[in-house]
């Protein structure tokens, strides 16, 4: 991850969070560990708990406490109510409360304003890595309900390029394949939400030989991948088409119980958003005569009342972290690095005192996505073009035409 570690050696030298405390709630894997160590040299006590709690790498968890000073609050296959507790004890952790948060998928944020209120006046802002979370995060400020500036650090060009679309679409189906070893190529394949996420996880699903069809409820997004070439559907009609299914909205029962019934023996269920609320776990489980759970690693065969089996990955939570190793270090070196810079430039507005911002959600500032570019394309050797002075004449005048 060589954009974390030169930004390492920078937060070192400048301690742009000397005395502060950030809370995290974030995958706790080996890349994520690169990133709290960076807040760690830059001069920050981090507190961490696990954003998905069948995400959790326990020995990069206790390498992190023992070895590094994070207090880490996760366990890998935790139930719902400790991995609740421990985004308390995270919050909790610097007795006052947190100076700034880093959330991936809002449970922090929200636990912050609804369980631990307390804290709230010490909360000087936040970053938030996921569209769900930025999803979240708009409906809160919508309804004045958030206390504090967050930047949404998915919202970059870079990030969606790189994350969401490459990182997304490589990871999701990388986890389908090392769950279920099914062949890709002639299959139909099912994507349901074609944002960011979505594009990448069909493009990278018809690179293997798939045939894709795209489900959606925004027009825009529709007309995107008709025009990419893929077929657009209802999902109602694209139950009973489907061999393999793949959600990534942010939204909840994309995949219904009249959806289920309609789907053919042997179809793949997998969700890519970052909550399991996108297919209904719940449906499927009382359509079932039966469950076989584990009949592959993350894989639970339903077997349906009229002997259809429908293969359900992941318990239905996101599919590249539970049934793979998530992002490649690659993609998550530039997220992490924005992020990093993101909070960096948020410390020195909000807290140093250099600038003012408003409870609510706030975008990166351009600036920061192309320095996290160009850091990137520095540790590749890759040199672009400069714009000359007259160039950056001509862009910046309105007089001068043909």
């Amino acid at each position: 991850m060589p954009l974390l570690a030169a930004l390492h050696e920078r937060f070192a030298k400048e301690r742009p969070f000397d005395g502060l405390a950030i809370a995290a709630c974030l995958h706790i894997t080996a890349e994520t560990g690169t990133l709290v160590r960076l807040l760690r040299a830059g001069g920050a006590a981090v507190s961490l708990a696990a954003s998905n709690p069948l995400s959790t790498q326990d020995d990069i968890a206790a390498a992190l406490a023992v070895n590094h000073g994070i207090a880490v609050f996760a366990r890998a296959g935790i139930d719902r109510h400790g991995y609740y507790r421990h985004i308390e004890l995270a919050l909790s952790e610097p007795s006052q409360g947190p100076d700034l948060v880093i959330d991936d998928g809002g449970d922090l944020v929200n636990t912050l304003h609804t369980k631990a209120a307390a804290l709230l006046p010490n909360v000087k802002g936040g970053c938030e890595s996921t569209t769900t979370g930025v999803i979240r995060l708009r409906r809160m400020a919508a309804e004045g309900a958030l206390a504090f500036p967050v930047i949404a650090a998915n919202d970059t060009a870079v990030k969606r390029m790189v994350d969401n679309t490459c990182g997304t679409g490589q990871s999701a189906i990388d986890g389908i394949l090392r769950a279920t070893n099914t062949l890709l190529a002639s299959k139909t394949v099912v994507v349901a939400g074609f944002g960011a996420s979505g594009r990448g996880i069909a493009e990278y699903a018809r690179g293997f030989g798939a045939q894709v069809i795209v489900t959606e409820v925004d027009p825009v997004h529709a007309l995107d991948a008709a025009l990419r070439g893929f077929r657009v559907l209802p999902m109602a009609q694209a139950a009973p088409l489907g061999e393999v299914f793949v959600t990534a909205t942010g939204s909840v029962d994309v995949i219904n119980a009249d959806h289920l019934t309609a789907m053919r023996d042997g179809a793949i269920l997998a969700n890519a958003g970052h909550f399991d609320a996108e297919i209904d776990v719940r449906a499927l489980t009382s359509l079932a005569a039966a469950v076989h759970p584990g009949v592959r690693p993350h894989v639970d065969a339903y077997e349906l009342a009229d002997g259809r089996t429908l293969l359900l990955l992941a318990e239905g939570r996101v599919v590249n972290l539970v049934a793979a190793e998530g992002h490649p270090p690659e993609v998550m070196d530039l997220a992490f690095g924005i992020e990093a810079l993101a909070l960096a430039w948020l410390a020195g507005t909000v807290i140093n005192n250099t600038g003012t911002l408003a409870p609510g959600v706030h975008e990166v500032p351009a600036d920061i996505d192309a320095e996290a570019a160009s850091l990137v394309l520095a540790t590749t050797g890759t040199s672009i073009d400069t714009l000359t002075a007259a160039q950056l004449a001509y862009r910046e005048s309105w007089r001068i035409g043909s």
